[in-house]
């Protein structure tokens, strides 16, 4: 049985769940580039780049030649840049609204109107324990299969 799309995208998304991996496709959406350029852009240590970019070899998003000594790599897809440019927009998009929301809150000043009601006397009180239990969910401490992640 073939493997569902929705799977399949979310593990390249979680391909490019890495900054050192996006930073690197920014980097080749520009041009192609020497490993030796990356190191100075990237600022990471040269073995860390090297685990990233073969991250990105394995998952087909670059491509890697050998120029003597040099290693010079480039997107695999032009696609990978509009990915990253579509990315950027609607980031800055969501940022625009939470930037409009701030000087909301910041121009309502400390009036209380919108400060939360205060629980009822009645009202049972979340044990520490769900707490933690629900800040771990949120932050995704685990994979669809269980595992931790």
């Amino acid at each position: 049985m073939s493997t569902p799309l929705y799977r399949l995208k979310a593990e390249f998304f979680k391909t490019l769940g890495h900054p050192v991996r996006i930073r690197v496709l920014e980097l080749l959406s520009e041009r192609d580039h020497a490993v030796s350029e990356m190191l100075n852009e990237v600022g990471v240590e040269a073995a860390h780049l090297s685990q990233q970019l073969a991250v990105l070899r394995r998952a087909g998003l670059v491509t890697a030649r050998r120029e003597g000594s040099t290693v010079h790599y480039t997107l695999a897809d032009p696609g990978v840049a509009e990915l990253l440019r579509v990315a950027r927009t609607i980031l800055t998009g969501v940022l625009a609204g939470q930037a409009e929301l701030l000087a909301d809150l910041r121009a309502a000043g400390g009036s209380g109107d919108d400060a939360p009601a205060e629980a009822p006397d009645d009202a049972p009180a979340e044990a520490p324990d769900d707490v933690a239990d629900k800040a771990g969910d949120e932050a995704g401490g685990q994979n669809d299969d269980g595992s931790g992640g």
